[in-house]
């Protein structure tokens, strides 16, 4: 029997039938938009390595909520610059600290929005470190800094947040922050973990954005080697067995294998975070004219999506957003 020949073409010539038959699809209700809230009014900073980012004020940090909201950006996570810092990063946990002023105001003006917030201490230490430095070691002492990443997830919670995510990557500390939430009356109240993150050279930009540069050594004691994927499915269970709601793989574009690796393990939602060096490549390329931006912007989240994400944080959201609208 003589088969007729297939030919791929016939499914690309027309853009409706090519729509119809895509595979992987980007949807704004995907998309989460980080912001950086710093002290004072009437301020928005440009962020010199990521093109097109700012840091605002709370007062304009709320326009532009409102301006990505209209454009479809339904969940944002914030950042926060506190107006001093110190070697416990106090202000992490303050009542009227810098995010949590920031959650009141949004969901005072723009309720309908989803706000996530980082729980982590590198914005908030004088050091510039994700915890409590031992100074006998010249490291970060992993059980001390628990008690301080509870108290700022409650705060969170308590100021109006509708998730946490916790980017520090001590050991327990996902268990700890549920206990905490728990305890305080907020279980309903999910934690996005950052489960699965990296110690990378990708995140230059952010710590520009954020004024978290490590003051000495790095990260690599407690943020995990490029090199080991296995060391990802171990990370996640234990996120996994403490409470996680969602799991998350940081940075993305250069660990698409430990997205789709945790997407075949594990039924809980997979977030991926295209982070700062990945968007100012991007944008870096696309201004010197050596790349169409927009195309590659699209097929960057498209690979994330293909990987098996459910959720991609990108600075490019309200971007997305509007090119969808």
């Amino acid at each position: 029997m003589m088969f007729p020949e297939y030919r791929p073409r016939r499914l690309r010539k027309n853009e409706t039938i090519r729509r119809m038959v895509q595979e992987t699809r980007i949807s704004v209700d995907s998309l989460v938009y980080p912001l950086f809230v710093v002290p004072g009014k009437k301020v928005r900073e440009p962020v010199e390595a990521m093109p097109g980012v700012e840091r605002f004020s709370v007062d304009l940090l709320v326009e532009e909520v409102k301006e990505a909201h209209g454009q479809g950006v339904r969940s944002i996570l914030l950042f926060g610059i506190p107006e001093k810092k110190d070697k416990k990063g106090t202000q992490a946990w303050v009542k009227h600290g810098i995010v949590q002023r920031a959650i009141e105001a949004i969901k005072k003006e723009c309720p309908e929005v989803y706000v996530i917030t980082d729980v982590c201490l590198c914005e908030y230490t004088s050091h510039g470190h994700c915890g409590l430095i031992d100074e006998r070691k010249k490291d970060v002492s992993n059980d001390p800094t628990l008690e301080f990443l509870q108290k700022t997830a409650v705060s969170h919670a308590r100021a109006g947040a509708d998730m946490v995510a916790p980017s520090d990557m001590m050991d327990g500390r996902v268990g700890a922050i549920r206990e905490a939430l728990d305890e305080n009356g907020f279980e309903d109240i999910p934690i996005m973990s950052y489960a699965v993150k990296y110690a990378s050279s990708f995140y230059g930009p952010f710590r520009e954005a954020a004024e978290s540069t490590p003051q000495f050594g790095d990260r690599r004691s407690y943020q995990m080697d490029p090199a080991n994927q296995r060391e990802a499915l171990r990370e996640a269970t234990l996120d996994l067995e403490e409470g996680a709601d969602i799991l998350m793989v940081k940075p993305a574009m250069p660990y698409l294998d430990v997205i789709h690796l945790l997407r075949q393990e594990f039924t809980l939602p997979i977030a991926a975070y295209q982070v700062s060096g990945e968007y100012s490549m991007i944008k870096a390329a696309g201004q010197r004219g050596w790349i169409d931006q927009e195309r590659v912007m699209m097929e960057s989240l498209l690979g994330i999506r293909r990987a098996g994400a459910d959720i991609i944080i990108t600075y490019f959201a309200k971007e997305v957003a509007s090119r969808l609208k």
